[in-house]
């Protein structure tokens, strides 16, 4: 009886072992040109995050708020959409800058180089010219988490922008404390899902 007992108790630890990594057969990229409407950032099979790079503030085809096509980055905002043609979410965009902060989008965005961008699934870096920024990005379930590598420079910043694509209905910041910051952020379109 012990003998059969032990058998089974291995046999989910041999398959497990041998099934196979197909992930490094994805490319993160695939669709983000043309009329694809997909993203290269970094999500989960069924997360409740997309956090990936904005490069495109209007057009349909930068309806998932990446075009491969585009120069600049105006920040990474955690929830995108692939391949839908419309152009929805984007919610909560932060952005790393250096110097005196501005709070315009256009002012604040940085050029990149698709050089710079490294891309496997679940994972996205890319460093962003203007500021010497290094942007590090991987995702849980239900977090995204941003690592940013700052140049010695004299001051840094991380702007939160929750008026970013859709008009915003309602929002709110609030930090509590010197480690933690909550708020949310309701836009016209997540009204209209939800009296839906």
């Amino acid at each position: 009886m012990k003998a059969n007992l032990l058998f089974l108790f291995f046999i989910p630890f041999y398959v497990y072992a041998q099934t196979p990594d197909y992930t490094h057969y994805a490319d993160p990229m695939v669709g983000t040109g043309g009329h694809g409407h997909t993203f290269p950032g970094a999500v989960m099979p069924f997360g409740m995050v997309q956090l990936s790079p904005d490069t495109r503030l209007t057009g349909w085809d930068g309806c998932s708020g990446y075009h491969y096509s585009d120069n600049k980055i105006y920040g990474f905002s955690h929830t995108h959409l692939s391949g839908t043609g419309c152009s929805d979410y984007g919610d909560v965009l932060l952005m790393p800058t250096t110097g005196w902060p501005k709070f315009c989008q256009k002012k604040y965005a940085s050029s990149f180089s698709h050089s710079n961008e490294n891309t496997t699934p679940g994972y996205y870096s890319v460093i962003l010219d203007k500021y010497n920024v290094k942007a590090r990005l991987t995702a849980t379930l239900r977090t995204g988490l941003h690592e940013y590598t700052f140049p010695h420079a004299s001051s840094a910043n991380i702007i939160l922008d929750l008026t970013h694509r859709d008009r915003l209905k309602r929002g709110e910041i609030n930090i509590n404390g010197d480690s933690e910051i909550t708020g949310m952020r309701l836009s016209n379109k997540l009204e209209n899902l939800f009296r839906a």
